[in-house]
């Protein structure tokens, strides 16, 4: 058995562990993300059935048997177009089997029930999954650490090469960054590059318009790559040249809290407490109503996944979890900055995956 069977059928002894706990005969995977997380298969149609003995099978269409036999070597695929409905088929007697209601529709949940032999009950089931994927396993953090360090990269090289200047639009902007990161090895962008300058800055999510750099911008730029199904996540605000004394103070703050965030990232640290410390400094410079989001998120498979570093969060961070600190200000029709590093929690300080200087550049 390779390493990679190894690590995926560990992941199945995770979550049949937890079916039992629940009283789960069978839980039914539809969601792709995690038909890779516990297959490795990551093609575009997919299901995995796992039974509480760890037996597992997959399904998937024709387009892709080649492709999962190559991906899934220690479970024997079944090639069909009625993916669900051949796998519940296979079940026998009383059974209960889970369903991710996250990722089912009441229409999809209802279709599935009528695919069910007699006897075999379908469980709506929360969150079970995304658990198991909180903790980082050895490859998924040296996969998280690989894309991170592309991403980088690719902002260094576009600094370098004086691709941040006045005159130049967002969107030009972000769609240089975007072919320097596929240069790279990054199959695509992990989501929409932001680039945000001058008072666009204040819009958390602005996206990348068509408003030229003018000198004396801030320019926040908030993007990430995707390989081999994983994700980075990182921002930098830069400057156009010389800023004014008040965007320097607004950059100065932003960069204290988040600097207390990531020494905050400790194993045992409740996750609002890791929160407070980017707002509390925010709050006593007085800017406070201008801090309009939570403090971060996990990331891996997904961009945005379990913990979340906010007020309201729930639980503790631990080592193994993965976490972002990106406290931002945000003052309408002026400016506005945000700083984010990707964080992996381990036994002592958090390793910071986002390498770029977060020191203010006057480019």
């Amino acid at each position: 058995m390779t390493l990679a069977d190894t690590r995926f059928s560990n992941r199945r002894r995770k979550l049949a562990t937890a079916m039992a706990a629940e009283r789960l005969d069978d839980f039914l995977v539809t969601h792709l993300i995690h038909v890779r997380y516990l297959s490795g298969f990551s093609g575009s149609n997919g299901a995995v059935l796992l039974s509480k003995d760890q037996s597992a099978a997959i399904s998937t269409d024709g387009r892709y048997a080649t492709q999962i036999a190559e991906e899934v070597p220690d479970i024997t695929a079944t090639i069909t177009s009625a993916i669900t409905k051949d796998l519940l088929q296979k079940l026998e007697g009383p059974r209960r089997v889970g369903v991710e209601s996250d990722f089912v529709s009441i229409e999809q949940f209802k279709q599935l029930e009528k695919q069910c032999p007699e006897e075999v009950t379908l469980v709506p089931v929360s969150g079970m999954i995304e658990k198991i994927r909180l903790i980082k396993d050895n490859v998924e953090i040296e996969r998280l650490t690989g894309v991170a360090e592309l991403a980088s990269q690719a902002l260094e090289d576009m600094i370098a090469a004086g691709e941040i200047v006045a005159g130049r639009t967002e969107r030009q902007i972000a769609a240089d960054l975007e072919y320097r990161m596929r240069l790279l090895g990054a199959e695509r962008p992990s989501f929409d590059t932001i680039v945000a300058s001058g008072p666009n800055g204040a819009k958390p999510h602005h996206g990348a318009g068509d408003r030229e750099l003018q000198e004396g911008d801030l320019v926040t730029i908030d993007y990430g790559a995707h390989r081999a199904g994983f994700n980075s996540d990182m921002t930098r605000t830069v400057a156009v040249g010389k800023i004014d004394d008040f965007s320097r103070e607004i950059y100065d703050i932003v960069l204290k809290a988040q600097e207390a965030g990531v020494r905050a990232a400790t194993p045992g640290t409740p996750l609002a407490d890791i929160d407070a410390a980017c707002r509390d400094i925010i709050r006593e410079a007085g800017y406070e109503e201008y801090f309009v989001h939570s403090t971060g998120h996990g990331i891996g498979l997904d961009v945005h996944e379990a913990p979340a570093a906010a007020h309201t969060g729930q639980g503790k961070i631990e080592a193994g979890m993965t976490l972002t600190i990106e406290p931002g200000i945000y003052i309408p029709g002026k400016v506005g900055v945000r700083i984010e590093d990707t964080l992996v929690i381990t036994d002592g300080k958090p390793r910071n995956l986002s390498t770029p200087t977060k020191q203010l550049r006057e480019l």
